[in-house]
C-alpha cells in the first residue's frame, strides 16, 4: 500500500432530498428522523458511511485492498478468520498472544491492508475482542457526525393504494389495500467530518489514494443508491479544508464556522438547492486551504 496521508483534513458535505425519506427512524414508524426540539431533520453517521461503503464496493468490485468488511448478511467472523488463517493462528487466541506478543499488530495490519472501510472508518472486530486482543477495536482516521437539515423540515405521511391483495380471503372482500409512505418535501442537509493524518500514520495506513477514493465516494454516494423511498437525493457540494501539517493548523469548529448557508429569499419556503446561497470565508487561518468540489 502507499504511504499514509501527511495532512489533516476537515470537510463539510451538503446534500439534499426532494420528496423522499433520507433516513427513516424504526422507533417512529420509519418516519424521517427529526430533532423534536428544533424540527430539524437528522441523518445518522452510520447511514452516510453505509452509502460510502456501497459506492466503494460497487466501484472497486472487491479489488485487492478495497474489500468491504461491514456488508449486508455477511458474518464478520468470516472475514476475521481470514486474518487468523493467514497468520497460521489456530485454537485459543490468548495462548497465541502469549506465544507471539506482536500478534495484535499483525492482525490489525492484515485487516487494514485488505478492507478499505477498516482502513478508513475503523471497526469493532468481535472475534478479536472476545479473544482479549487489543486489535479488536481499530479507530479509523475518518470520522463523520450526524447530518442536520439547514432549516426545519415538515415530514409528510402520504397515503397510497395498491391493487395487489395480500391473501385470498382479503381478495374476496376488497379490490385494493391502503399503505403509507413518509417523505420530506425538501430538505438541505449539512454533515461535517474529519480526517486524521496522525491516526492514518499510527494505526490504519490510510493513504492519499484512499483519500481521493473517499472524496469520490462522498460526491457519488447517492448516485447508485436511488430508490422510490428516498426520492431524489444528491450531494450538492463537498467543501474540504486541508491543513499543512499532520496535527492541523486550526480548530475544526473555526473552519466549519467559515461555511455559511443562507436563504436567497428569507420569506420563501425552500424547495430546491438554488434557493440557498453557500459561501466560504475568503480569509482562513494560516496553513489552511479550501477546495470546493461538486
Amino acid at each position: 500500500m502507499s504511504e499514509p496521508i501527511k495532512n489533516r483534513y476537515d470537510f463539510v458535505i451538503l446534500f439534499d432530498v426532494e420528496n423522499g425519506n433520507p433516513n427513516g427512524d424504526p422507533d417512529a414508524g420509519n418516519m424521517p428522523r427529526i430533532d423534536p426540539e428544533t424540527g430539524h431533520g437528522l441523518v445518522t453517521d452510520v447511514c452516510l458511511k453505509r452509502k460510502i461503503r456501497n459506492y466503494v464496493e460497487t466501484a472497486k468490485e472487491d479489488a485487492e485492498g478495497y474489500r468491504i468488511y461491514i456488508k449486508d448478511q455477511v458474518p464478520l467472523n468470516r472475514s476475521d478468520s481470514e486474518a487468523l488463517k493467514y497468520l497460521g493462528v489456530t485454537g485459543d487466541l490468548k495462548a497465541a498472544k502469549k506465544a507471539d506478543p506482536d500478534l495484535d499488530a499483525k492482525i490489525r495490519d492484515f485487516m487494514c491492508r485488505n478492507f478499505y472501510d477498516i482502513r478508513t472508518f475503523g471497526a469493532v472486530m468481535t472475534t478479536f475482542v472476545k479473544g482479549a486482543l487489543n486489535c479488536g477495536q481499530v479507530r479509523g482516521p475518518v470520522q463523520l457526525g450526524f447530518a442536520r437539515s439547514v432549516d426545519p423540515i415538515v415530514p409528510q405521511e402520504v397515503t397510497i393504494t395498491r391493487v395487489a391483495i395480500t391473501t385470498e380471503a382479503d381478495a374476496e372482500k376488497k379490490d385494493t389495500e391502503m399503505g403509507r409512505k413518509h417523505i420530506v418535501p425538501y430538505g438541505l442537509y449539512r454533515a461535517e467530518g474529519y480526517v486524521s493524518a496522525n491516526l492514518a500514520r499510527k494505526t490504519t495506513g490510510f493513504s492519499e489514494e484512499d483519500l481521493q477514493l473517499l472524496w469520490q465516494a462522498i460526491l457519488n454516494m447517492f448516485e447508485n443508491d436511488h430508490s422510490a423511498a428516498r426520492g431524489k437525493m444528491a450531494v450538492r457540494e463537498l467543501i474540504v479544508f486541508r491543513h499543512d501539517s499532520e496535527l492541523g493548523n486550526a480548530p475544526a469548529y473555526k473552519l466549519f464556522d467559515a461555511v455559511h448557508i443562507e436563504r436567497r429569499d428569507p420569506a420563501a419556503v425552500p424547495r430546491r438547492y438554488q434557493d440557498y446561497l453557500v459561501t466560504v470565508d475568503e480569509t482562513l487561518p494560516e496553513g489552511v486551504t479550501c477546495e470546493r468540489m461538486q
